[in-house]
């Protein structure tokens, strides 16, 4: 048993890396979309987003720290494991604008669509799939993705 437990953890520290932030550090932290969106075709999944980025005001512990966060963001605690934190690297060229998003207790927020983009139809053997290209809220028009016509009419009729 105890050398299944140290094989385990020399995988898991090979894996990790070390982070550590000093407090007045900037950092950004990661959310997901809430579950029943529809995005590329499946539910609930999607890449982590990062928002920020956000001040830490001073470590909690070995894994945790606390950051300064806006007023509309009063509805999250202010303290973080390090494992949701990614490092705000400053670059001067590097301007930021502020994106209100809506997050969650539960650090989710809920993707919209703001509009359709373009149109196209894909051909398989025996059928054809009508697609749209859908320009998403807080994303850029490189971030627009393909989804199924008649998934988008369910959930955005106004667009169409």
């Amino acid at each position: 048993m105890k050398t299944s437990q140290s094989r385990q953890k020399s995988y898991a520290d090979k894996r990790r890396r070390p982070l550590e932030f000093e407090a007045g550090e900037k950092v950004f932290l990661k959310v997901s979309p809430m579950r029943g969106v529809m995005r590329f075709g499946k539910k609930g999944k999607l890449s982590p987003r990062y928002v920020g980025p956000f001040e830490i005001l001073e470590r909690v512990g070995k894994a945790a720290y606390r950051l300064a966060l806006p007023p509309s963001m009063s509805n999250l605690h202010d303290v973080f494991h390090v494992s949701m934190l990614q490092k705000y690297m400053s670059d001067p060229s590097h301007v930021l604008q502020d994106q209100e998003v809506d997050i969650s207790s539960d650090i989710r927020y809920e993707e919209s669509a703001v509009a359709i983009l373009d149109r196209k139809e894909k051909v398989l053997r025996n059928k054809t799939i009508p697609l749209v290209k859908v320009l998403w809220k807080s994303h850029s028009a490189k971030e627009a993705t393909w989804e199924l016509e008649s998934e988008m009419q369910k959930k955005y009729l106004a667009l169409f």
